[in-house]
């Protein structure tokens, strides 16, 4: 079980933005998508994070201020990523062990996905739920 396997039934299309644009903008972003938060990606790269978290964190230190300040200065950064490859259960233990909710998924420095601490637990109990499945109709047809 790898985060490929997720990214192939969630798809691979990821919203993101520039560490050039307002914060303003971006919660506008995240409001209308009713999302949490977004990678920044500058030049195909993945620079940082941007979350309700941050949101929070800045209004608490520079008040409404900060609505006109740009991403990179609110941001998250680095961005904690991982690779495709990589085992679902060891990407959930990465995200318990950082305290963090979502994931950028980037192959050869390139932007591939995005996975939630949500997306996670959705397979691994969807998973649970077809093995359990299986042995029941094991063990009725015996």
């Amino acid at each position: 079980m790898t985060i490929a396997a997720i990214l192939k039934t969630k798809g691979s299309d990821v919203l993101q933005v520039s560490p050039e644009a307002t914060v303003l903008s971006v919660v506008a972003l995240l409001a209308e998508k009713r999302i949490g938060c977004v990678p920044v990606v500058d030049h195909g790269q993945v620079v940082g994070i941007f979350s309700e978290r941050d949101v929070v964190h800045q209004l608490g230190h520079s008040g409404p201020a900060m609505l006109e300040a740009l991403v990179r200065d609110a941001m998250t950064a680095p961005a904690v990523t991982i690779e495709s490859d990589m085992p679902v259960i060891s990407a959930l233990s990465l995200m318990t062990r950082r305290r963090i909710r979502h994931l950028p998924v980037v192959d050869g420095g390139v932007l591939v996905g995005f996975v939630s601490i949500g997306d996670l637990v959705k397979y691994r109990i969807d998973r649970i739920e077809a093995e359990a499945a299986a042995l029941r109709d094991y063990i009725q047809s015996a």
